[in-house]
């Protein structure tokens, strides 16, 4: 039997082996509105029509007085709700009905 074991925790401390782990993304963090009415936070990526969001959240309630074009600029508010995907979201760029530029230093702390 073969086990493969790509991480191993010693006192606590979780080490993972090299070359194992995906790298971390460091494109925009844009707000984008999907169809169906999913708004979701992230860093984007556009390969052709293929399109990501690294790190991404789905806002559930935009928790603003002057709708996404404030938590774009400000971040969340103390009442914007953000459901955490834990990863990457993958769709397509057909799907996309608008995307905003946020201000990142707004925004890295939440992603």
């Amino acid at each position: 039997m073969n086990q493969v074991v790509n991480e191993v925790t010693i006192n606590g401390v979780t080490y993972v082996q090299k070359g194992t782990q995906e790298k971390e993304f460091n494109g925009d963090i844009k707000i984008v509105i999907l169809q169906r009415g999913w708004v979701m936070v992230g860093r984007f990526e556009r390969d052709g029509s293929e399109c990501k969001l690294h790190n991404a959240s789905v806002i559930r309630v935009w928790g603003t007085k002057k709708g996404l074009g404030e938590i774009a600029l400000g971040g969340p508010t103390k009442d914007t709700i953000l459901d955490n995907t834990n990863g990457v979201v993958e769709f397509d760029y057909l799907t996309v009905v608008a995307s905003i530029s946020v201000k990142e230093e707004s925004w890295v702390k939440h992603l």
